[in-house]
């Protein structure tokens, strides 16, 4: 009864009405079955990121990059600088150690000829000479190992030197040797003034002419000079040869060890050879 009312209130009759529910029906049905598969292929379809470009991206990237080659190459550069300066420094060391081997037997060929000439005139000098000798020696096996030494030892050897010289000339040869200054603590290079004053008994001394040879130590908190003067004896310089060791190699030690921290001045005339030196301490 309830729905012959509704019909006639509608206006439609019962097979209209369920046409159109059935109608109704299946358009929500379909519109379920829609939506179900938009939900279904939203999942499936791939996510895509979006890039953003900044322009200040690239130039971060070529700065890292410019930065880590930079320093790639400043460390392989630095590596070669480290090997280089081993190099050179090994080089300067076998030089050094060439100049001083030249030096002992440079020294030790002058001073063996004049203990010879005491024991062949069974002078009795020669003990003590022998003595001198081997202070020197001891001193040579020691010090001259070192790169550099005390002055005050290096003075002790210039002493023993002198004394071995001396044994041998007359009264016609006059030799002064004077330090002024204080030398505690101050360091030089071993055997560096040796070839000097060497040079200035070769050259030097006479036993028929009046001769002179003076040698002189200042020091200061900030150098060391080294001074010696000595005549000339011309029938001397005539007979002896010279090795050509000494000189040329104290030369070279200097260079080496001391480079622009140093003054070298020699002045050689007819009757007076000169050594001025002064290193910066």
């Amino acid at each position: 009864m309830p729905k012959e009312i509704a019909f006639l209130i509608n206006g439609q009759s019962k097979e209209t009405l369920q046409e159109q529910f059935i109608e109704e029906r299946n358009q929500r049905e379909a519109i379920i079955e829609k939506n179900t598969t938009d939900a279904n292929t939203q999942q499936l379809k791939p996510k895509i990121k979006t890039i953003v470009y900044f322009p200040g991206s690239f130039a971060v990237f070529f700065l890292i990059l410019t930065i880590g080659i930079c320093s790639k190459a400043i460390g392989q550069w630095m590596s070669f600088e480290r090997t280089k300066q081993q190099i050179a420094h090994q080089k300067v060391n076998a030089e050094l150690s060439y100049l001083k081997s030249q030096v002992n037997p440079h020294f030790f060929f002058n001073t063996l000829n004049n203990i010879y000439s005491l024991a062949v005139v069974q002078s009795d000098k020669t003990a003590a000479s022998v003595l001198k000798l081997s202070s020197i020696m001891r001193y040579m096996l020691t010090e001259v190992q070192e790169e550099k030494t005390l002055l005050e030892k290096e003075i002790d050897h210039i002493k023993n030197y002198i004394d071995l010289q001396m044994v041998r000339l007359t009264n016609k040869v006059s030799v002064s040797f004077t330090v002024n200054g204080t030398i505690d603590g101050i360091k030089v290079a071993p055997l560096l003034l040796i070839p000097f004053i060497e040079n200035a008994f070769k050259y030097g001394v006479s036993t028929v002419e009046q001769s002179a040879i003076e040698i002189e130590i200042n020091t200061t908190e900030k150098c060391l000079q080294f001074i010696s003067s000595n005549t000339i004896v011309q029938t001397q310089n005539i007979l002896q040869s010279s090795t050509g060791i000494g000189i040329s190699n104290v030369k070279r030690r200097l260079e080496l060890l001391y480079k622009d921290n140093y003054t070298l001045n020699i002045t050689n005339n007819t009757f007076n050879f000169k050594v001025f030196l002064e290193i910066n301490i």
